[in-house]
């Protein structure tokens, strides 16, 4: 007849090596006898104090693991840091570019819109799991090799770049904000003379020349606060005033030039007659569908990545690609 103490030790010693299993168990139930033995000592009867003991020491399987010093996590603190920087590494790099592969595949085979859309997502879960899931495995499996005591070496040349540390950071990232807005607002303008590319297009404007009556000078007015919204974030720093001026300028510059693109009024359509534009009616919506989901998407990250900053207390200007 099996006792509580012969249960508990079963358990405990099924998940260890056969070679430790004897050791293990002899100390476990000396263990458990002197801990029932005081307990008896205290008035209590021997079956209560058992059972008492057998509570304090826990789960079976969490003693053994800490007896061979066992992690019980998938992947334990010594290959963390390791995991999740080569984890983060292949999802903004590996991913977009296969996505963007597998996207421009299909519109290359001249495949219908919905099966485009379709498989590129598709394509885009499929891979995201297979390399958080190899990726995890194999981590996993190092963290239980025969070798694991061995850490990954660190160098001095593993030490990331500062950012945002102090001053000159600040003057190079409004130097660069203020330097794209510029050339931004130079190519509004100078798009109005027409396409030096394509000789076809000399003297048409790319944009339709109809937008100078209100939009085309709204944006120029846009751009123009976003160069005094870079002096702001370049002279008090991330603050939660500046993060809602940027989340209004994302919105003021995204929503209508959507509009604009998606209603067919941003474009000139004599500039496209004349550089052909290589697209039929499917693969417009196709080029139409990733252009919108771009912009948005950016320009969320845009509005994110200044609350992270606020948050933070992360000072530095924001350079404005995410809205122009």
């Amino acid at each position: 007849m099996t006792t509580l103490t012969d249960r508990y030790v079963w358990a405990a010693a099924r998940t260890l090596p056969e070679t430790q299993r004897a050791d293990f168990g002899r100390e476990l139930r000396e263990r458990i006898g002197d801990s029932t033995d005081a307990l008896v000592e205290t008035g209590r009867a021997r079956a209560d104090a058992e059972r008492m003991a057998l509570v304090e020491l826990g789960d079976p399987a969490a003693l053994a693991a800490s007896y061979i010093d066992r992690p019980l996590q998938l992947i334990g603190p010594r290959y963390y840091l390791a995991w999740w920087r080569l984890l983060k590494l292949l999802y903004t790099v590996v991913l977009p570019i296969a996505v963007a592969a597998v996207a421009f595949g299909q519109v290359l085979g001249q495949e219908p819109v919905g099966q485009i859309i379709g498989s590129t997502v598709a394509a885009a879960i499929g891979i995201a799991v297979h390399l958080g899931f190899w990726t995890t495995l194999v981590f996993a499996v190092l963290e239980r090799s025969p070798g694991r005591d061995a850490e990954i070496p660190w160098t001095i040349d593993m030490l990331p770049e500062v950012r945002d540390a102090g001053r000159s950071s600040r003057t190079a990232d409004l130097v660069a904000s203020l330097v794209f807005l510029g050339l931004f607002a130079a190519f509004i303008v100078w798009q109005q003379f027409g396409l030096p590319w394509a000789a076809v297009a000399e003297g048409v404007p790319l944009l339709d020349p109809q937008l100078w009556s209100f939009w085309l000078p709204y944006f120029l007015v846009l751009i123009v606060l976003e160069m005094l919204f870079a002096i702001a974030i370049y002279a008090w720093g991330w603050n939660w005033w500046l993060a809602g001026a940027n989340f209004v300028l994302n919105v003021a510059f995204t929503v209508p030039a959507l509009w604009l693109f998606t209603t067919g009024q941003l474009m000139n359509p004599d500039a496209l007659e004349a550089i052909g534009w290589p697209w039929d009616v499917d693969s417009e919506w196709v080029v139409t569908t990733l252009i919108v989901v771009a912009v948005v998407g950016i320009a969320i990250w845009d509005v994110i990545d200044g609350v992270i900053k606020t948050v933070r207390g992360r000072g530095g200007s924001t350079l404005t690609l995410g809205r122009i």
